[in-house]
């Protein structure tokens, strides 16, 4: 009964030891910083283990709480992470090629990247990670899991995955590489029948050099004779929003407006460039899925929106908020939500997506036979042919109807 008494008295010992709560007032920011400065003295004065309450650990852990606490995609980044950032926009970083994303408080493989070794090994968009090495992730922030996703090149990493379409769980061993990306692949002309020369080009992701890198493309194509062509962009999970813009440029009149946001701050309309050469006027179909986020969801929408193009396949992901990245002094950076993304029809994309003019699916065997013939083979070859797989030639398929409404292709 004693001893009883005695932990009864220490309870309200720790609780009278802490301090009366200010009252209540306006949302005063020198009366919160106070609080701030109060409990990082505590901390500070009071912390069982000295070596983790600096000033900069606690600022750099507060300001990653907070960013963390507004949304998926707002972070705080210390100066080692907003450098890896910077390089990632390069088209070459050091990881496992695995783009992930945060749905319904799961961490879920938004893409595997092609030639990189989450893409080797046979990971599939969709598909959830549990473990991180041996870690739970269910109490990581999607900041904390990419830290861990990426490290040394050479070093292991074990992926355990769920795959929601088998229920199957299965570890993955992975090295980590240096990522090459080159964005644009596959472009070459379609065997289709019927006289009609129909062109494919896929974009794996926008970075830097995908424009350029489409153009030239692009002006190899039209050199065949190419009549019309399909742009697929699934799997695409984004990157830049000048490249998303500048290629959507590709098929557009300069000057036209491509996507707008809207937030806090004034709304900013993004518009293509003059471009040299002439203008592509070809029939145009974009492919796009489920995995098609961010700036493939601004490339389909605006390309939908203005009748440039047919968009085919399934409602994209519904990426389409506005990161602003923005340095502090230290080389430290904050990433943070600061307006929405509107497609020309002025239509949300954010949690909405995009929805095609022709929904085509594919079964999961279909899929996991089309992301098959993406793969290398052992010999390091790959398929001569592109797989013709229900939703291409959905794409293929309106693309004859124009041209053989136009008089430029014969019935199949």
């Amino acid at each position: 009964m004693s001893r009883l008494f005695f932990f009864f008295l220490a309870a309200i010992t720790i609780t009278v030891r802490a301090e009366d709560s200010p009252t209540p007032g306006d949302d005063s920011p020198y009366e919160q910083m106070q609080i701030l400065a109060r409990a990082m003295q505590l901390i500070r004065q009071d912390y069982v283990d000295d070596s983790k309450v600096s000033y900069k650990e606690l600022s750099y852990d507060a300001m990653k709480g907070m960013l963390t606490a507004l949304d998926p995609h707002s972070q705080f980044m210390d100066p080692e992470e907003f450098k890896s950032m910077q390089e990632d926009t390069k088209s070459e970083f050091g990881g496992l090629g695995v783009v992930v994303g945060q749905k319904n408080g799961i961490f879920t493989v938004i893409n595997p990247m092609e030639d990189s070794p989450g893409f080797a090994a046979g990971i599939l968009p969709g598909d959830q990670i549990l473990k991180i090495n041996g870690q739970t992730t269910d109490k990581l922030s999607l900041q904390e899991a990419v830290e861990k996703l990426r490290g040394k090149v050479g070093e292991k990493v074990t992926l355990t995955i769920n795959r929601p379409a088998t229920k199957e769980i299965k570890d993955y061993e992975l090295t980590r590489a240096v990522i090459k990306v080159p964005t644009v692949k596959d472009a070459r002309i379609l065997p289709v029948r019927g006289g009609a020369r129909i062109g494919y080009v896929r974009i794996t992701q926008f970075n830097e050099p995908t424009a350029d890198e489409l153009s030239k493309a692009l002006d190899k194509l039209e050199k065949q004779g190419m009549d019309a062509l399909v742009l697929d962009l699934r799997y695409n999970p984004g990157g830049l929003l000048n490249s998303a813009v500048d290629v959507s440029g590709q098929f557009l009149p300069a000057n036209t407006m491509v996507a707008f946001t809207q937030g806090r701050t004034p709304t900013r309309e993004y518009r293509t460039e003059n471009r040299k050469g002439p203008q592509r006027k070809y029939p145009l179909a974009v492919l796009a899925n489920y995995a098609s986020a961010s700036g493939s969801e601004i490339v389909a929408g605006a390309l939908k929106d203005l009748n440039r193009a047919l968009l085919v396949g399934e409602t994209t992901f519904g990426k389409g908020s506005v990161q602003s990245v923005i340095a502090l002094p230290d080389g430290s950076a904050v990433r943070l939500t600061t307006a929405k993304y509107f497609t020309p029809g002025k239509n949300l994309i954010h949690q909405h997506g995009v929805t095609p003019h022709i929904r085509a699916t594919l079964t999961y065997d279909q899929e996991t036979e089309l992301l098959r013939s993406r793969r290398p083979k052992e010999d390091g070859s790959k398929d001569a042919q592109v797989f013709m797989d229900p939703q291409l030639e959905r794409a293929v398929d309106a693309l004859q109807g124009t041209l053989l409404y136009a008089g430029k292709a014969t019935k199949p």
